[in-house]
């Protein structure tokens, strides 16, 4: 048994089709197919049912499970031997929102690539829940997220603080005019009554500035009158620059989003303390921990200190 069989295995089981197993793996069908029954030689059980889409039998069930800990463990060997012999190099898997990588990782990824030329950097982005789920399933060594709660398994170190706004444009509050002053001074007492009459765009529950802005409109009891909502923050930044709502949204992604010539009309409303979270790095919790990880970190706060 070798490690390009437990490999070809791990990548088999989790696409559940040879054919997209093949295509990630840059290899034949045939050359797939073969190293599987391979395996199932070896083993003398049959691993997968061969349908579409492929099941594992219970054997083949067993073996992922050992395939895992074994991928892991040599993953991590090969880790402590790069830094037992400052050879820096293979792959840091990064997982952060969207949104937030456009954000943040311009500038990051060239300070860290400077330092570790030989290491590469596979962003991975989703949801703040899909990242937290991404990290638990081993799919990411890094997660940039907020952690609502504690993770079993999963270290967590400070980032930074975050905080969500309020975002309206002018041509918004020609549609609908309101005392812009007094909307401000109530949203920062977390009281929304004064914008009864606006469209209000926000994400979903699942992406962290969504669910805090659920909370603060049942906090102060407030249902918008009309709301768009959109899995992207992009999106609904650009609804919100063509005046069709106000958007709540991280306010470190606004300059990100929206084009510095319409920033003029742009109004950022600040909110509550309750609007504020931290974002974290989260990573597992192992015996021996590779130091890129520690280093990516380092770099990352000192790019978020200097901007």
């Amino acid at each position: 048994m070798n490690f390009h069989s437990l490999d070809y295995f791990l990548v088999l089981a989790r696409e559940n089709n040879f054919t997209r197993a093949a295509e990630a793996l840059h290899i034949t069908q045939q050359s797939l197919s073969s190293h599987i029954a391979g395996l199932e030689r070896e083993l003398g059980c049959t691993l997968l049912v061969r349908r579409t889409p492929l099941e594992l039998t219970y054997a083949g069930r067993t073996f992922l499970r050992y395939a895992e800990s074994i991928g892991q463990t040599r993953q991590a060997m090969e880790r402590e031997f790069c830094d037992i012999s400052e050879n820096q190099k293979g792959e840091l898997r990064v997982g952060i929102a969207y949104t937030r990588g456009h954000a943040i990782m311009p500038r990051l990824i060239p300070a860290f690539q400077r330092a570790y030329p030989n290491v590469a950097v596979q962003l991975l982005e989703s949801s703040n829940e899909g990242l937290q789920k991404m990290l638990l399933d081993n799919t990411v060594d890094l997660a940039i997220a907020n952690f609502p709660h504690a993770l079993p398994g999963i270290e967590l170190e400070h980032f930074y603080m975050e905080d969500i706004v309020l975002c309206l444009t002018d041509t918004l509050l020609e549609r609908f005019p309101i005392d812009l002053a007094l909307c401000a001074q109530h949203a920062a007492q977390g009281d929304f009554r004064p914008m009864q009459n606006l469209p209000f765009l926000y994400c979903s529950a699942e992406d962290v500035a969504g669910r805090i802005g659920r909370e603060l409109f049942h906090a102060s009891d407030f249902q918008p009158r009309r709301m768009i909502r959109s899995e992207n923050v992009e999106t609904l930044l650009a609804l919100c620059d063509a005046g069709e709502g106000v958007c709540l949204c991280p306010r470190n992604l606004v300059h990100t989003a929206i084009p510095p010539e319409h920033l003029s009309h742009l109004h950022v409303l600040p909110l509550s303390d309750a609007a504020r979270y931290p974002m974290h790095f989260g990573y597992h919790s192992r015996s021996y921990q590779w130091s890129v990880i520690s280093e990516f970190i380092r770099i990352a706060r000192e790019q978020i200190e200097s901007a």
